[in-house]
């Protein structure tokens, strides 16, 4: 997958695990970011340059590159990545303190959710409902403090944030939020077992799945002056209200009977896809943005086909890389892996935009003679030099390129350049424009790179800080990018 998007799936597990572990947060992201855009030069799709690189080959009449021809190389840049934090961490990433990273890792949100406790999975008797009148959701909550987010009402029928006239049953199981004393004081009284871990619903619970918001009631909100109770949010969207701030006070008891104003922020429980609906309501609540992406493991076997069917007409049948990778795309929206919608707005319309004006403006520069005027200049200020040293020269000027324009920019730019500028020298011109696509990645000193600017406010990072680790990362990076491509291909 994407960088981006690997390095956005990592970032809440980072956090908890610096949190964990007492670990500062701004020594575990930058490692993980850096990592990231590393593992992008693995294959020919793991990152935008490589991606067009054989379409910028093909006005140049040059053998296009295969899925794997840059693995060695990207497999040897990830390894000294990964071995330059394990030596040299210590040194090049921001000190920090294990109460700093606490305080990095933690919001306002999690801080009420330690007190409110964590969730447990109980399971009821088989006389739980034989000798006593019906036991509700709602009065498990008055009476324990504990607010259940889900329960099975037969072995196969699951209830996510059931209502709180909702009966709990015998033989049942349930999920509830609470501290661990309430807990047990309610297992102990209804005769309940609580289990180790989740069990009936772990799918439903891990942080992919499921989490917690903060809504704030609207200006002209039409909870202004109502319950909970009245609005039944758990009824019509199926998320539980854990507790209610106002005026820097936090109510747990009672809250389904509190009458709302505008201000108060609401702590709701629910599934992703069920607190995204609830935020597109804008006329109830505001929330903070739901921005984990929603999984589909139904879908997952679909998924793994249409990629199997790209890479196979990438490998077996020699199909142009673009057409392989739109077949799989296609394949993915036919069996609703993803919507429409979802895959129009995944794509960058920036960089669509950005690759329109910068591909003629390649092609001019290559037509007009200016890309074979600018090698031969280049050349005679540089001299006579070995392909090796001329290799070493693209990568420190794509690494630079890459700094202040974007990758995809800074490839199509260069990669007609560089051709030039090898067959001036006498030099291998694939090995050239190779060079540019892998360098391109080499965006380390900058918080330029998408994935280092998304770290870099959790992570509290400064300019300098990006400076002193990516100085020495783009340092082996270009020393193991040329060395990797002098043993394989023998320049």
């Amino acid at each position: 997958m994407q960088n981006i998007g690997a390095a956005a799936l990592f970032l809440p597990a980072i956090q908890r695990v610096g949190k964990s572990l007492k670990i500062p947060v701004s020594r575990l992201l930058m490692p993980i970011g850096f990592s990231a855009i590393l593992g992008g030069t693995v294959t020919l799709v793991g990152s935008s340059p490589l991606i067009l690189l054989n379409d910028l080959l093909a006005p140049f009449n040059l053998e296009p590159f295969s899925l794997f021809d840059v693995t060695p190389v990207g497999i040897a840049l990830v390894v000294s990545g990964i071995l330059c934090f394990v030596v040299f961490g210590r040194f090049i990433l921001p000190k920090g303190t294990a109460s700093e990273g606490d305080a990095e890792s933690s919001t306002e949100i999690e801080s009420v959710m330690e007190d409110i406790g964590e969730i447990y999975e109980l399971k009821t008797p088989d006389d739980f409902t034989d000798f006593r009148e019906s036991i509700t959701v709602g009065y498990l909550r008055r009476r324990y403090l504990v607010d259940i987010v889900a329960l099975t009402e037969a072995p196969d029928f699951k209830v996510i944030s059931p209502g709180p006239e909702v009966e709990i049953r015998s033989n049942a199981d349930i999920a509830v939020y609470g501290r661990e004393n309430d807990v047990r004081r309610l297992a102990e009284k209804g005769a309940m077992i609580i289990k180790d871990n989740l069990e009936v619903f772990k799918d439903e619970f891990v942080d992919s799945a499921s989490g917690s918001v903060e809504a704030v009631v609207a200006p002209r909100s039409p909870l202004e002056g109502k319950t909970l109770n009245q609005v039944n949010l758990q009824d019509r969207f199926r998320v539980t209200p854990l507790a209610v701030y106002r005026h820097g006070e936090t109510y747990r008891a009672e809250i389904g009977d509190l009458v709302l104003a505008v201000g108060d922020a609401i702590l709701l429980h629910g599934t992703w896809a069920r607190l995204k609906i609830l935020q597109e309501e804008k006329s109830l609540l505001f929330t903070t943005p739901v921005d984990v992406e929603l999984l589909r493991p139904d879908k997952a076997v679909f998924a793994a086909l249409w990629l199997i069917v790209a890479l196979t007409m990438v490998l077996v049948f020699k199909i142009q890389l673009s057409v392989c990778l739109m077949t799989g795309a296609l394949g993915m929206i036919i069996n609703r892996v993803l919507s429409i919608d979802e895959a129009y707005r995944a794509v960058d319309w920036r960089t669509i935009f950005l690759l329109a004006g910068l591909i003629p403006l390649g092609i001019a520069t290559e037509k007009t003679g200016t890309a074979a005027w600018i090698a031969h200049t280049t050349l005679d200020i540089v001299g006579t030099v070995k392909p090796v040293v001329l290799i070493a020269l693209i990568g420190v000027l794509s690494t630079i390129f890459t700094l202040v324009i974007s990758n995809v920019g800074a490839t199509v730019l260069l990669v007609p350049l560089v051709v030039n500028m090898a067959i001036a020298a006498n030099a291998d011109p694939r090995m050239a424009a190779l060079v540019v696509g892998l360098a391109t990645s080499n965006s380390f000193i900058l918080p330029t790179h998408q994935v280092n600017a998304l770290y870099m406010g959790p992570g509290r990072y400064r300019s300098v800080d990006f400076m002193k680790a990516g100085m020495l990362v783009s340092i082996i990076f270009l020393a193991v990018m040329v060395g990797m491509i002098y043993l394989v291909y023998g320049l």
